[in-house]
């Protein structure tokens, strides 16, 4: 019994969604009609949870907490095995309880908000589908459970700040807040992978069991894993400039999402592994820096912000600073006090914003005395630090680049590989080949591009030669099918040439060698 019920805390919230969804597919609940069932659904599975949530906290203060759970195995290769299981231990309870209440009073707040907006049946299936993402991160009893979870709820995060898709500021922050956390899921996903090899199961029980065999050194690189997708997700050093873009979406959004629940989600992640944590000196030391710099320019950048959201949000980001800063003191019961209060003040005071803004008639806060005579401090502290700028150019121009070079090689290798009629650029026909020599088709086919580097100038030499090959003894003699075999293999080179010569291409291969040695 207390297994279905705690399974059915995530689950209400987004068979809500899916209910909202399909609902609005079908044109069942669409425009101002549809706002009614909407919300009662989105409201309904929230405080369904919330009372389920209740009944096992009375229950934990009565016969104690439930404990680990293990329900049913989820998929199975082999040895590996990943479970649905649940750990309900106070952490999770507490945390969920503070989850489920703030999330609906979330909801019922965007009754009102959200009346006859365009997207109300959208924007509340969102919401549902991100309470339930964020009671799977707490309640899951494994790694892999909980990363579903992350994901999730990361998706969600994403379809809010570009909540407004028809402008292109909205649906650039968006893709810029989800590129950031892309780095930390990936790091979330090679710590999973460690945990197989090292101790034998994502499970939180046998992590916890593992961590005093490990040593410092690889229980640092099992925890760094986590510890990045924390401080990717709260947004921390030197991920710290992608959550000034999340304020683009709805203000409920932003309380449930930056102000409360998901910003604490790596606090919650660094507490949930205090024993692997506290394995790795080097780690917390990491972790006291980070926060701490986070702390002093989420407090600086605040004090010069000139709108409500915008100083809330980074009075949030300094907060969650000095609790990363906690943990990496060793000091978990205390950053856990910290995140509940903390989230349950600033969920009322980003609720609160839009009416203290048109109650409020006076001018914002003047800078204080001492930031504005520090001229160059004031200036870093109006340009955020450039870290905006620098992020930019550290994770989104790369990460893009990243995108156009697997679009690149998709179409110039990959659709022709199987069959697909692309062939723009590629001389079909010895009358086409004679035609281009004549001028009469164009293009210039005696010229051989120049290569870069050792490998590039290597490749010149090869298709210099290829091409003497082809002019004088291939095409001579009217060989067709060898004349389009072999533009198909310069043309592979020279695009293999053009990918290797990138730097970033560099880097993958070094972290791909560290990863083997490891």
């Amino acid at each position: 019994m207390t297994k279905a019920l705690v399974l059915s805390v995530p689950l209400l919230p987004w068979l809500a969604a899916a209910w909202i969804g399909l609902g609005y597919m079908g044109g069942g609940n669409r425009g101002e009609p549809g706002e009614r069932p909407t919300a009662w659904a989105a409201q309904g599975a929230a405080l369904l949870s919330l009372f389920i949530l209740l009944a096992l906290d009375g229950q934990a203060l009565l016969r104690g907490a439930p404990g680990y759970l293990a329900l049913f195995p989820w998929l199975e290769s082999g040895s590996y095995r990943v479970m649905v299981s649940f750990l309900v231990d106070p952490l999770a309870l507490s945390m969920a309880s503070m989850v489920a209440l703030v999330s609906f009073l979330t909801l019922r707040f965007s009754v009102n908000y959200m009346h006859r907006e365009a997207g109300f049946q959208r924007f509340f299936a969102i919401l549902c589908l991100f309470e339930g993402a964020m009671l799977m991160i707490v309640l899951a009893g494994n790694a892999v459970l909980a990363f579903v979870g992350w994901e999730v709820a990361g998706i969600a995060s994403y379809l809010l700040i570009g909540y407004a898709f028809d402008r292109p500021n909205a649906t650039a922050n968006a893709a810029r807040a989800f590129i950031a956390n892309r780095f930390g899921d990936a790091g979330f996903v090679v710590s999973i992978a460690l945990s197989y090899y090292w101790v034998q199961g994502p499970e939180w029980p046998a992590l916890f069991r593992g961590a005093p065999n490990l040593g410092t050194l690889t229980a640092g690189v099992a925890a760094g894993g986590f510890a990045l997708a924390a401080l990717a997700k709260s947004a921390q050093m030197p991920f710290a400039a992608w959550i000034a873009r999340a304020l683009e979406g709805p203000t409920p959004s932003s309380a449930v999402f930056y102000g409360s629940l998901m910003v604490h989600a790596g606090v919650f992640l660094l507490i949930r592994l205090e024993p692997l944590v506290s394995r790795s000196p080097a780690l917390m030391l990491a972790l006291v820096v980070l926060g701490l710099l986070t702390a002093v320019y989420g407090l600086l950048v605040g004090l010069v912000q000139t709108d409500v959201k915008s100083a809330l949000i980074f009075s949030t980001q300094a907060q969650v600073g000095l609790m990363f800063a906690e943990c990496g003191l060793g000091l978990f019961d205390l950053a856990a006090w910290h995140m509940a209060a903390h989230a349950a003040w600033r969920a009322y005071q980003f609720l609160g914003a839009p009416a203290y803004m048109h109650l409020t008639g006076k001018p914002a806060r003047p800078v204080p005395a001492w930031l504005a005579r520090r001229r160059g401090l004031f200036a870093a502290a109006l340009g955020r630090f450039w870290l905006d700028p620098l992020a930019e150019a550290l994770l989104a121009r790369p990460t893009q680049a990243l995108g156009r070079d697997v679009q690149t090689f998709d179409e110039q290798m990959v659709n022709r590989i199987v069959g697909r009629p692309d062939t723009a650029g590629m001389v079909s026909s010895l009358a086409e080949w004679e035609a281009r020599q004549a001028g009469l088709g164009g293009g210039d086919l005696d010229e051989v591009a120049h290569g870069r580097g050792m490998l590039g100038r290597l490749l010149e030499r090869i298709a210099g030669a290829l091409h003497w090959f082809e002019d004088r003894l291939v095409l001579s003699s009217g060989g067709e099918g060898m004349t389009r075999a072999l533009r198909y293999l310069g043309a592979y080179l020279m695009l293999a040439d053009r990918l290797l010569a990138q730097p970033r291409y560099l880097l993958l291969l070094i972290v791909i060698t560290f990863i083997v040695i490891l």
